[in-house]
């Protein structure tokens, strides 16, 4: 897996590139300390996964990844912070970032990694539990004007549940084959990129 460690701290920086490196599962291409850096070594390298830290000078991670993104609409940005920051949490969603974790749990960092590189998106648990109430907004959006069907929200209300295909399936009793065809729909109809953000706007307009 190849990887780009972004992070103005380069102690820490070098701490993050040895213990990955450490595993021999993980080669660090790059290595830079501030957005524009990131945005710059992404294009040339094109990694598997953009590890980010978030506050920096010149350009923050959060600025760094939105514009990565709109140019490479697939790329698969983690985010790791030391700041659990709702604001910060939110603005990531948003974005379509793969994951959010805190520097604090070294452990874990390494299967995100893999699960990000892997298509799968992830938050820490502290971070999924304020969700609910770091998202919810507005009440009674209604979903018939981007031509959602009752099918389809009642699949919106399960991912937003933390539900994977195969438990939707299960619980509809459909296969999964057609419950990723329903989620493929609702991705397009709603303009949005993959199920972490369905749960997001769902949460914003519940």
């Amino acid at each position: 897996m190849r990887i780009i460690i972004i992070d103005d701290d380069c102690l820490v920086a070098d701490a993050l590139k040895m213990i990955l490196e450490a595993s021999q599962e993980v080669c660090v291409c790059a290595q830079g300390c501030d957005g524009r850096e990131a945005a710059a070594l992404y294009r040339k390298h094109r990694p598997d996964v953009l590890l980010m830290d978030i506050r920096m000078k010149n350009m923050n991670g959060l600025d760094a990844a939105a514009q990565i993104l709109r140019e490479f609409p697939n790329a698969n940005i983690l985010l790791l912070t030391t700041f659990s920051d709702d604001e910060y949490i939110i603005k990531a969603l948003r974005l379509g970032a793969k994951g959010y974790l805190l520097k604090q749990d070294y452990a874990s960092i390494l299967p995100a990694l893999k699960a990000v590189c892997s298509g799968q998106t992830v938050f820490g648990k502290e971070i999924v539990a304020r969700l609910p109430a770091l998202l919810q907004k507005s009440h009674g959006f209604d979903y018939s004007s981007m031509e959602i069907s009752d099918r389809e929200l009642e699949i919106i209300q399960l991912i937003a549940d933390g539900m994977s295909n195969r438990e939707i399936a299960a619980r509809l009793f459909l296969s999964e084959g057609t419950v990723r065809n329903y989620l493929s729909s609702i991705l397009d109809k709603l303009q949005l990129r993959d199920r972490t953000q369905v749960a997001v706007f769902y949460y914003q307009h519940r």
